[in-house]
């Protein structure tokens, strides 16, 4: 089985390729000129990489005719929330041009892949505490320019469903750590502080942004496991929460992090790190998910966080 990856080298691409290989597929990924590999660069040896904007149809086109895939894992995107905020041109057409050169050029090449959408639990937006846990049929209220792109991909992925039977299964993942998660991200943002603190590259302050807003994490490995499961075993036109079902605040995750390192701290607000609208609780619910594919997380999150600290630790 061949599959693609579009931005194999980022966070949850790099941990796809690794399960994909674990399963004996073939597997193609597409980065940008800039991408930086150290992601992938202990896999690089049994994947095939194409440089690839997106963004351009021709591309895009020139990919899938060169690796003809029984699965797509369409991945890339800007998808950094507040980056959207100074930049919501780039983001809506990253995001959501993207995906339809994808869509184009596989009915163009008259290709029949099954084609996984990552959408984002960012795509509920403005969640009502009576409606939680969210199921897929909660409104969707995007509170950012971000969670508008993907809300875009997501009814788009439906539309090439219904109207040219392309055989599209979308998720809509809930918050997702772990080793290689970006430092621009709260989890590893915070888990690189306290390392430089543990090894005195900085003072004992740790800044932070909103802390009372309350998140549904899972390891990024028990996600890309549920991405795979939802092309193997999910239904084409259907979309499906990606979740662990618990709410964790932002504060009580920088606390476990804490207790992790046994350091001394004093913790400062950033302004600089609030956001212009903030969604205050996220948690999902992925018993639709668990009835289609059997999933369910596996993974603790105090391991979660464990790697996370350690992956810094062996960087810094």
């Amino acid at each position: 089985m061949k599959a693609l990856i579009t931005g194999i080298s980022g966070f949850a691409g790099s941990h796809l390729a690794e399960y994909l290989l674990s399963l004996n597929f073939e597997v193609f990924g597409t980065i940008k000129w800039r991408s930086r590999l150290e992601n992938i660069q202990h896999i690089l040896n049994r994947i095939k990489l194409f440089e690839c904007d997106i963004r351009d149809a021709t591309a895009v086109k020139y990919v899938l005719s060169e690796t003809r895939p029984d699965y797509i894992f369409h991945l890339a995107a800007q998808s950094y929330v507040p980056f959207s905020w100074r930049a919501p041109s780039e983001t809506l057409t990253t995001n959501i041009i993207g995906e339809v050169n994808i869509f184009e050029g596989v009915r163009e090449l008259k290709i029949d892949p099954f084609i996984h959408i990552a959408g984002s639990s960012e795509e509920y937006g403005l969640v009502y505490p009576d409606e939680v846990p969210i199921k897929e049929t909660n409104p969707l209220r995007p509170l950012s320019p971000y969670a508008v792109s993907k809300v875009a991909q997501d009814l788009l992925g439906f539309q090439y469903y219904r109207s040219y039977g392309l055989k599209i299964v979308r998720t809509r993942a809930f918050n997702h750590t772990g080793p290689r998660r970006g430092e621009v991200f709260v989890s590893s943002n915070f888990a690189r502080q306290l390392v430089e603190i543990e090894k005195k590259k900085r003072e004992p302050v740790i800044y932070v942004g909103n802390l009372e807003a309350v998140r549904d994490f899972s390891d990024v490995r028990d996600v890309v496991r549920g991405y795979y499961l939802a092309l193997k075993k999910g239904v084409p036109g259907e979309v499906y929460n990606i979740a662990s079902g618990k709410g964790i605040k932002i504060r009580e995750l920088l606390n476990r992090l804490i207790e992790m390192t046994n350091i001394d701290l004093k913790i400062v607000p950033d302004p600089s790190r609030m956001r212009p609208s903030d969604v205050e609780l996220l948690i999902g619910s992925y018993e639709k998910f668990q009835s289609a594919t059997g999933w369910q997380p596996e993974i603790p999150f105090d391991k979660t966080l464990r790697d996370l600290l350690d992956y810094w630790r062996s960087r810094i």
